[in-house]
């Protein structure tokens, strides 16, 4: 399923981290054995500590209990969906989730983003790309960690309201729940407000990469969000699209 074979992985090929990801751990769930093999194989090669899952149960209960840095899950399982492994380990865990999945369908792209997950893969794709997208995704979880630290507490802007510790946000008094990646992207305009950050700028921030393949998953997300966080969404207040160019957190009258 992987545009690779075995003999062209190559221990710092792509040029990533190498043993200085020792440290980390990628949860790998994958029913197919040759292919979480050969996943499990490059991402070894890269340093990184990897755990295998072949059913969506075992799954979820080594997400909970090996606390992995980040998961790679394909959505055909033999025993539940990846969806609702998506939606089971939101319920207490911001951990990236990138599934590697076959299904080409916008409307299941759609679905997992719109679930929780980070990323999307369709098979087949290159061992390199695969290794770039967890490096992206564990780059920008601790960049935005960092980030947070730096700025102030809380935000606010007429009726939206960020705490940053505790990583909550509400609207106009009501708890909006976002998924990781929502609320990143609503942190980034935030702290950003009345700039209009374009979708490169967004895409590197966010995601840790600028492919124009992600600007449809860009947009998805700021779909859901601004139906959580706009009372209308024909007429938003805090978040303006400039078409062709990017998003822009309005800054509201009176703050």
């Amino acid at each position: 399923m992987l545009e690779t074979d075995r003999g062209s992985i190559k221990h710092g090929s792509t040029g990533g981290a190498g043993m200085l990801n020792s440290k980390q751990s990628v949860l790998i769930v994958e029913d197919e054995s040759a292919v979480r093999s050969l996943m499990s194989t490059a991402l070894e090669l890269e340093g990184y500590k990897v755990e295998k899952a072949a059913t969506g149960t075992q799954a979820i209960l080594d997400a909970a209990s090996r606390k992995p840095d980040a998961i790679m899950l394909d959505l055909g399982l033999p025993d539940i969906d990846g969806i609702d492994v998506i939606a089971k380990v939101r319920q207490w865990s911001t951990v990236p989730i990138i599934v590697v999945s076959a299904r080409l369908e916008d409307a299941d792209k759609v679905e997992a983003l719109d679930a929780g997950a980070d990323d999307y893969l369709v098979k087949p794709f290159s061992v390199d790309e695969l290794l770039a997208r967890v490096r992206a995704a564990l780059r920008r979880t601790g960049q935005f960690a960092s980030d947070t630290l730096q700025n102030e507490s809380s935000y606010c802007n007429g009726g939206l309201s960020i705490d940053y510790l505790s990583e909550t946000v509400s609207v106009d008094g009501r708890s909006v729940h976002l998924t990781p990646m929502e609320y990143r992207l609503l942190c980034l305009l935030a702290r950003n407000t009345g700039k209009v950050l374009t979708y490169n700028f967004i895409l590197k921030e966010v995601w840790g990469s600028s492919l124009s393949c992600d600007i449809s998953s860009l947009r998805v997300f700021m779909a859901t969000l601004r139906k959580k966080v706009e009372s209308d969404t024909a007429r938003p207040m805090y978040i303006r699209t400039h078409i062709g160019v990017g998003y822009c957190m309005l800054r509201v009258a009176g703050e």
